[in-house]
């Protein structure tokens, strides 16, 4: 993947569950609260399925493929392919490429960006793990912070 070209220009740098996270615009930056987020996600990371309250979830694919699920229709989308998660809707996604994913999130409202900010560490290095080696499925921590974020998680991560 190409992490040089995401640190020259710029961003706010997270290690999130496995992923390395640049949040490219936040939500606090523009009257409509659109927030865009850039994901380095290695082979095989699978978030749980989890269910957004307040706000859709768009996911551009820029490298690799992806196996999303939404509403328990499972699809693969592929470098240059957007899609959708709407608000209410359980979905999921697994990096299915062997080189791993990189996308962009874009939501609105701020739930999903202030729970990584909650969640996730500041990231001091860019060296993305080769493979997603899951520990447990869900942890407390995370359901409980993501429960104030508005959103609920409804299931395992996809395998």
């Amino acid at each position: 993947m190409t992490i040089h070209r995401m640190l020259e220009s710029g961003g706010e740098l997270f290690w999130f569950k496995g992923a390395l996270i640049n949040i490219r615009v936040s939500w606090i930056a523009g009257e409509d609260r659109v927030s865009v987020v850039e994901h380095f996600m290695p082979y095989g990371m699978s978030p749980p399925l989890h269910v957004h309250r307040n706000e859709d979830e768009v996911f551009h694919i820029l490298e690799g493929s992806m196996r999303i699920q939404v509403d328990g229709v499972e699809s693969i989308a592929h470098a240059g392919q957007t899609v959708m998660a709407p608000k209410g809707v359980p979905h999921s996604f697994r990096v299915e490429s062997a080189e791993g994913a990189r996308c962009l999130t874009i939501t609105t409202g701020g739930d999903l960006e202030r729970m990584i900010r909650e969640i996730g560490e500041p990231a001091d290095s860019t060296r993305l793990a080769q493979r997603y080696e899951p520990g447990e499925a869900v942890s407390p921590a995370l359901a409980r912070c993501c429960a104030r974020n508005g959103i609920d998680l409804v299931g395992a991560p996809l395998s």
